[in-house]
């Protein structure tokens, strides 16, 4: 009886055949994954590669401890109640189209909000509505359509750190086989005759032709996959020229031996495919050893108020251990579990979940790490250590930074495309000349031109540049979202400065107090209002005051750019603007103040006597000479002498600007075609620093900034700003050596390829070696720059 293969595992369908559709199935299993598939309208699933999943196992029941709360709970990362969100670890993952189905899950239950898949990792981070969705049906449906999870109940994980090693087994399939075709080529090579008989040649030949099989269908499948899916999306990317070059060398090698022209090109075959392999390891080698410097060392800044023998303690993020008793003040982020114990808790979980609604808590329940606190001070205690990698995920998610990469071209992007294009053009120019000229050397020369010219070194330049860049800002205490951030920031023209927090110090600065004399009560009240702030004033006030007994308040809201209003029995209070406050000024006031009002009735002011930041004349007088400046503070016209004398001429100096009014200042210049770089304090300018090319926040011993921003700065490394700006354009400089670099050894291999004086085979070699200077290159160039900066 004639077997069949599965139409979606691929495996021979030998006790059970299943038939739907004209298509053969091996078991129930496989034939639901294709009609969940079709129904949901996505069966192009199986043109993106021949039988792609894997046959499902008997599930029934297998899951079902995933009923349990008590294991849910220790395996979701998030739950408010609504919406869960768990990360599972799936061995399967193997290809392009295991990334397409599993980060389309949405298409198949709507209760799915967002699936990512970590490719290295083999990993996929799911969101989903609990309400009508659990965790336990996820599981079953991803183990329905062949991506069964692994999970440990011993240790609650949902993954374990696995090494992706299907790059070293095709590497070594490719290895195997190269080295066996040479052997086999040898004979030929030195034109053995006394060994080289006919009756052993044909036999040679398909030996070296079945070598050639798993290297052609298993070892380069990752380039047939990715051209197949770019001219499907029309769109020529860098793996087009390469399967063309692959194919090209395995049909005419094939019909040379079928019909005895030759012993065709399997030398060249199997050793483009190993050292294109060979390549990519060394690539994926040192970029994970990137990759692991940034996770591991740039984490960004987050300090947060330990309580510690009734003392209130900035300790970094990472000090936070299990059981610690932490102080969130309104607008930080909570950096890890942990449960409430007393305060007014509405968390806003918009970084976690993309949705911005808030959700209160009560006392005893659990807050997760990454919701941010808006409603005053709520005291919490840790229930795990952080992982500050999930906080950096969460600040790096790629929903944060579409609209700003919107309509912005990388480097790669722009030469890739016109480079590809030009490669295939002198191919086949080259070709078409020698086949006029002189048909034998007509295939090599095609060949050798698709192999020779491949853009992988301009592919690779801007990847480890700026990975090396980020790693090596991280050490200076910047800290970038992302690589396209360094793109970014070397094109901008203008650059925006906030004053109070930003120019300014929170650390040395004075108040002096004019007005009535606070009660106890008020006294207390003003001081644990300020305690739940983080406005840089706010901050700078509760620590110049005197300490106090702490209360917790009835009531707390703060109102951005204008000042906060909070409560405790009888007694209210706000602090804020003369406006807020509701004190009408009859002279002008030349220095920032605070004012205070108590049961509506106005009380006093402080009046701040600002401490800039150190090297804040020296870093503008270098800005000045390549950059558009400008402040806009929310402040009045107090300090506008001080500046005046401090900053360069035509520094453009704007007071009295609402959150809005910084907003539409950037809007309307970048309608002008201005480039425009905002730096504030990440709370009050959080709309500003997402409307600007790039937003830099400013950090100083708070925890405090939002998915606006692209990039923290260390408050201690402010005046360093402009040789941070000077190492991105350096970064674009590397890059576009590397592709001169790149573009001169392509000219001289284009020569000798088009001329025919370059078998494939070397230039096989001479292309992971071009790929590797340019690494090299990148790697030294950037650790230069490095070098500067400090």
């Amino acid at each position: 009886m004639e077997k069949k293969a599965c139409y979606h595992c691929g495996d021979n369908c030998t006790d059970t055949t299943i038939v739907l559709e004209d298509k053969t199935f091996c078991c129930n299993g496989c034939k639901t994954v294709f009609e969940i598939l079709s129904e949901s309208d996505l069966t192009c699933y199986y043109d993106l590669q021949a039988s792609p999943g894997a046959i499902p196992k008997e599930i029934e029941g297998k899951y079902d401890f995933l009923s349990q709360q008590k294991i849910i709970d220790k395996l979701v990362e998030f739950d408010d109640g609504n919406t869960q969100i768990v990360t599972l670890y799936i061995p399967h993952i193997h290809c392009s189209s295991c990334i397409w189905i599993l980060e389309n899950l949405n298409k198949l239950n709507p209760a799915i909000t967002l699936s990512q898949v970590n490719f290295g990792k083999k990993t996929v981070r799911v969101s989903y509505n609990s309400q009508s969705f659990s965790l336990k049906a996820l599981v079953i449906m991803l183990s329905s359509v062949g991506y069964e999870p692994y999970i440990s109940l011993e240790d609650y994980k949902t993954g374990q750190e696995n090494v992706n090693r299907s790059l070293i087994y095709k590497l070594g399939v490719a290895g195997f086989a190269f080295g066996n075709v040479m052997f086999l080529s040898f004979p030929e090579y030195f034109e053995v005759n006394e060994f080289w008989l006919d009756q052993y040649k044909h036999l040679f030949r398909w030996i070296m032709f079945s070598f050639s099989l798993p290297v052609v269908f298993y070892a380069a499948q990752d380039y047939f996959v990715s051209a197949y899916k770019a001219i499907k999306t029309k769109i020529l990317n860098i793996d087009i020229p390469i399967a063309l070059g692959i194919i090209v060398l395995f049909l005419r090698s094939t019909a040379e031996i079928i019909f005895d022209l030759g012993s065709g090109f399997f030398d060249s075959l199997t050793g483009l495919v190993f050292f294109l392999l060979l390549g990519k390891f060394f690539q994926q080698k040192t970029y994970s050893f990137l990759s692991f410097e940034r996770d591991y060392k740039s984490y960004f800044p987050i300090a947060v108020t330990k309580i510690f023998n009734n003392e209130e303690v900035p300790v970094q993020v990472y000090d936070i251990e299990k059981g610690d008793r932490l102080l969130i003040r309104n607008q930080e982020l909570i950096p890890v579990d942990g449960i409430l114990i007393n305060g007014r808790a509405k968390i806003d979980y918009s970084f976690v979940t993309g949705e911005s609604e808030t959700v209160t808590k009560q006392s005893g329940d659990k807050l997760f790490a990454g919701g941010k606190q808006t409603s005053g001070v709520i005291e919490m205690e840790a229930i795990k250590s952080v992982e500050q990698s999930y906080l950096t995920q969460l600040w790096s998610n790629d929903v944060f930074s579409k609209n700003k990469e919107d309509g912005f071209t990388t480097l790669t992007n722009a030469i890739s495309k016109r480079f590809t294009i030009a490669v295939l053009t002198i191919a086949f120019v080259a070709t078409a000349f020698w086949l006029y000229t002189d048909a034998s050397k007509a295939l090599n020369v095609f060949t050798a031109v698709l192999i020779i010219a491949c853009p992988c070194a301009i592919a690779l330049a801007a990847p480890f540049t700026f990975g090396n860049l980020l790693r090596i800002f991280g050490k200076q205490k910047f800290y970038l979202k992302n690589a396209s951030v360094i793109e970014q920031l070397a094109h901008i023209n203008t650059i925006i400065f906030d004053k109070t927090g930003t120019i300014t110090s929170n650390k040395k600065s004075d108040a002096k107090y004019e007005g009535l004399p606070l009660s106890p009560n008020e006294e207390v009240l003003l001081k644990n209002t300020l305690r739940g702030s983080n406005h840089p004033l706010s901050r700078s006030l509760y620590d110049i005051l005197e300490e106090n007994n702490i209360i917790s308040l009835d009531y707390f809201e703060e109102y951005l750019g204008q000042g906060i209003e909070a409560s405790h029995n009888t007694q209210n209070i706000k602090i804020g603007s003369a406006q807020f406050v509701g004190h009408q000024t009859e002279t002008e006031v030349l220095n920032t103040s605070v004012y205070i009002s108590a049961n509506n009735t106005y009380k006093g002011k402080f009046t701040f006597y600002n401490s800039y930041r150190k090297g804040l004349s020296k870093l503008f007088n270098k800005l000045k000479k390549h950059y558009d400046l400008v402040i806009l503070s929310g402040d009045n016209e107090g300090e506008l002498e001080n500046l005046k004398k401090l900053l360069p001429v035509r520094t453009k100096l704007l007071f009295n600007q609402k959150p809005d009014d910084k907003l539409e200042y950037i809007k309307y210049h970048q309608s002008e075609g201005a480039k425009v770089l905002m730096v504030g304090d990440g709370l009050n300018d959080a709309g500003a620093l997402a409307q600007s090319h790039v937003g830099i926040a400013i950090s100083e011993n708070v925890n405090v900034f939002s998915p606006a921003c692209d990039a923290i700065l260390d408050a201690t490394k402010f005046n360093k700003l402009y040789h941070y700006i000077k190492a991105s354009k350096s970064g674009i400089k590397i890059v576009k050596w590397s592709f001169i670099l790149s573009l001169f050894y392509n000219v001289i291999g284009l020569y000798f390829a088009v001329t025919g004086q370059l078998a494939p085979v070397i230039a096989a070699i001479l292309m992971p070696l071009s790929s590797i200077s340019i690494v090299v290159f990148t790697t030294v160039a950037t650790n230069i720059v490095g070098r500067k900066l400090k």
